[in-house]
């Protein structure tokens, strides 16, 4: 027995189907999950294996206070503008480093606290008792306050590296954060210069001027390269496209002009890419020369190649 249908009844069971949809109950509503991003970020490096952490974000009112200083609320309005961000507020993120050399796992920069940092390498997978070394770029709080959480080591089983002329400024100067989380750990530390070797294709690449004694490293890896630039430059407008434009936090904020400049200037000319502490996670990207400037490219699947 066959059964056809005319054109009409089609129609009319067509012109039905909506109407069952919009009557029919709701089985299960799906609550706000609210803001999220990932908090781990691996890629290939040659034969290095690398992961940035995002330790931490965090937003600000009035970012003119902390960047372009030297600048007309105007001007420093406009820049913003054209770049599709807020004038009145800024994201900052909190970004360390992880390098699996293949004999080694070592460690750029702590965040703000243990928790942070231990959360952070946990979500990728590590301990903090796998760490052979963590190296600190330099002693602002944000980078060194992972170390020690309330008189305990969190990496008890690694050395520590640091720069000899940040380490001596701070060592004068004193500072919370050095004399809380520094100072304590100090007959492990090992103080190298520019040009030294934290690993092998590991370079330390000086670029003074953020802290006296502030550190870049350079990794190199069958054939490839990228450089762990700190906070050379903290936001990837206001620093990049504005590098003469000052920062708060820039101890010596001439010579911090100067050192992005000619890193930034390198950066762009050779084409090596880079991971930014501060940049929006996860914190890697490219430099192009733009004008007077550069411009920030972030990373997209290169690293998947």
């Amino acid at each position: 027995m066959s059964v056809s249908l005319s054109r009409r009844a089609a129609l009319a069971m067509g012109a039905a189907a909506p109407l069952a949809a919009a009557t029919r109950p709701v089985l299960a509503g799906a609550e706000m999950k609210g803001p999220d991003t990932a908090k781990h970020h691996r890629f290939m490096l040659g034969d290095f294996e690398v992961t940035t952490l995002l330790v931490g974000s965090a937003s600000r009112d009035e970012p003119q206070t902390i960047f372009g200083m030297n600048v007309s609320p105007e001007e420093f309005a406009k820049a913003s503008e054209e770049a599709f961000i807020p004038a009145d507020k800024v994201q900052f993120f909190f970004t360390p480093t992880v390098v699996n050399t293949g004999s080694e796992l070592i460690l750029f920069d702590t965040g703000l606290n243990p928790k942070g940092i231990t959360s952070a390498l946990d979500a990728a997978g590590y301990s903090p008792d796998q760490i052979d070394k963590v190296v600190i770029t330099h002693m602002h709080g944000d980078h060194v306050g992972g170390l020690i959480g309330e008189g305990n080591e969190t990496f008890s089983g690694a050395s520590y590296l640091t720069g000899s002329a940040e380490n001596n400024h701070w060592g004068s100067a004193g500072g919370e954060a050095y004399s809380n989380k520094v100072r304590p750990l100090l007959e492990k530390f090992s103080f190298i210069d520019d040009g030294a070797s934290v690993a092998s294709g590991i370079t330390a690449v000086a670029a003074f001027g953020h802290t006296p004694g502030h550190m870049t490293y350079m990794l190199e890896s069958g054939g490839e390269q990228m450089l762990l630039m700190a906070d050379l430059a903290n936001h990837y407008i206001w620093s990049l496209a504005h590098p003469d434009w000052e920062v708060r936090f820039d101890m010596d904020k001439a010579a911090a002009a100067a050192s992005r400049r000619k890193v930034l200037g390198m950066l762009a000319a050779d084409k090596v890419p880079t991971i930014g502490y501060h940049m929006p996670f996860p914190g890697i990207g490219y430099v192009a020369a733009r004008g007077d400037g550069f411009e920030y490219v972030p990373m997209s699947y290169q690293m998947m190649l």
